[in-house]
C-alpha cells in the first residue's frame, strides 16, 4: 500500500520529466528536418496526421462508454486548442528556431512556467494572496524568470562550445544568425509561448466539462490537421513541398506526431487534470539541458554566454514558482482538514458548554420522555 501510495505521487512528476527528454530529440530531429529544406508549415500537418493515427483508434477503444457527450461550448474549444497550439505555437515555434538555434529556442521555452502562471492568475485559475509566503515565492519567481529571458534577449556575450571538435569538423556549416534574424526570432518565440500558455489555460477549462484525455487528444490531433491544413494551403503553394521520402524528414514528422503531439497531448491533460496548467509546464528547464548537450555535439552548435546566464536565472526563478506552488498545495490540505465537520448522529444529545458561565448542562431525553410530552402539548 505505501509504494502503490508513493507510486501515485510520483507518476505526475515521472511522466512530466520523461516528455521533456522527448521534447529535446524533437528540437534535434526537426533541426536536421529544416536543413534539408523542409516546410515547417507542412511538417505540422504531417505531424498531426502521424499523431491521429496513433492517438485516435486508443481514444475510439478505451473511452467508448465514458465519452462525454460532444456540446457546443466543448467544440469551439476543442477549436480554439487546435488553433492555439498546433497552429500558433509550433508553426512560431519553427520560425524562431530557423531564425535562431535549437539551444536559444528551447531556452526560450523557460518564460512558458511564468507566462502560464500570468494568464492562470488572470483567468482565476491560480489564486493570488500576497500575505502568504507562497504566492510571493509565485510573484517574485515570476519576474526573475522574466529578468532571465530579457538577458538571454539582449546579451548575447561570447560563443563557445561545450564539447570540443576539430576544425575541420561540422561547425562551418552552422552559421550565426544575424542580429536582425535574432530579434525577429525572438518576438516569434515570444508569441509561440504566448499560443502555448493559452493551450494549457483552455485545455484545463476543457477538462472540466469533457473529462475524457484521450479523446480530447484525438480530437485537437484531427483539428491541428485540418486548421494547420488550411494555413499550409495558404502559405505553401509548391505542391512539391509537400512530398517527403524516407528521411530525416519522414522521422520528424513521425517523431514529433507520435511522442510530441499525440502522447504528450495525453499525458498534459492527465496531469493538467490532476495539477493544474501551472504544474505541467514546471518541467520546461529540462529539456533546454538536454538540448544543450545533444545540439553541441549532433548539430555541432556552438553556445553564447548570454544564453547561459539567461537559463540560469530563469532556472531560479522557475524554482521559486514550484516551491511556491508546493506549499500552496500542502497548505490546502492542511486547512482542507482543519475545515471538516465532525459528523454528529442527531438520534444523540450531546454535551452544551456554555462560554459565558463555562456552565456544562447535559441533557439526556429519552425517546419513551418525549413522546409523552408531545401528547401533553
Amino acid at each position: 500500500m505505501a509504494f502503490s501510495s508513493f507510486l501515485n505521487k510520483v507518476k505526475p512528476y515521472l511522466a512530466m520529466l520523461s516528455l521533456q527528454f522527448g521534447y529535446a530529440g524533437m528540437y534535434i530531429v526537426t533541426m536536421m528536418c529544416f536543413k534539408r529544406g523542409m516546410s515547417h508549415w507542412i511538417l505540422v500537418v504531417y505531424r498531426h496526421v502521424f499523431a491521429t493515427i496513433a492517438v485516435a483508434p486508443f481514444a475510439i477503444v478505451l473511452e467508448r462508454k465514458i465519452r462525454p457527450k460532444m456540446t457546443v461550448r466543448v467544440f469551439i474549444k476543442i477549436v480554439a486548442l487546435g488553433f492555439l497550439e498546433p497552429v500558433i505555437d509550433q508553426n512560431l515555434y519553427y520560425v524562431g528556431l530557423k531564425s535562431t538555434t535549437a539551444t536559444y529556442a528551447s531556452a526560450f521555452v523557460n518564460l512558458l512556467p511564468a507566462v502560464t502562471f500570468i494568464l492562470a492568475v488572470i483567468f482565476r485559475i491560480e489564486k493570488v494572496n500576497l500575505k502568504k509566503k507562497s504566492s510571493m515565492a509565485k510573484v517574485i519567481g515570476t519576474a526573475i524568470t522574466v529578468v532571465g529571458a530579457m538577458v538571454m534577449t539582449l546579451y548575447k556575450g561570447p560563443m563557445f562550445n561545450l564539447v570540443a571538435r576539430s576544425h575541420g569538423g561540422g561547425h562551418h556549416e552552422v552559421a550565426a544568425a544575424s542580429p536582425e534574424n535574432w530579434v525577429a526570432g525572438t518576438i516569434e518565440l515570444i508569441s509561440c509561448i504566448v499560443g502555448w500558455s493559452g493551450f494549457f489555460i483552455v485545455q484545463s477549462m476543457t477538462l472540466k466539462e469533457y473529462p475524457a484525455e484521450l479523446s480530447l487528444a484525438a480530437w485537437v490531433c484531427v483539428f491541428g490537421v485540418i486548421e494547420g491544413g488550411i494555413v499550409a494551403l495558404i502559405m505553401e503553394r509548391d505542391w512539391n513541398a509537400w512530398v517527403i521520402g524516407f528521411d530525416s524528414r519522414l522521422l520528424a514528422a513521425a517523431y514529433s506526431g507520435v511522442v510530441c503531439s499525440g502522447i504528450a497531448y495525453y499525458v498534459q491533460s492527465v496531469v493538467n487534470k490532476v495539477k493544474g496548467p501551472v504544474f505541467v509546464t514546471a518541467f520546461s528547464p529540462l529539456s533546454m539541458v538536454i538540448t544543450s548537450v545533444l545540439a553541441a555535439v549532433i548539430l555541432a552548435e556552438s553556445v553564447h554566454l548570454g544564453s547561459l546566464i539567461g537559463a540560469i536565472i530563469i532556472v531560479m526563478g522557475l524554482y521559486s514558482v514550484v516551491w511556491g506552488k508546493s506549499k500552496e498545495g500542502k497548505g490546502n490540505e492542511i486547512t482542507g482538514k482543519d475545515q471538516e465537520l465532525p459528523v454528529v448522529d442527531i438520534k444523540e444529545r450531546s454535551t452544551i458548554v456554555d462560554d459565558n458561565t463555562d456552565a456544562i448542562v447535559k441533557s439526556k431525553i429519552p425517546a419513551e420522555k418525549n413522546a409523552s410530552i408531545f401528547q401533553e402539548l
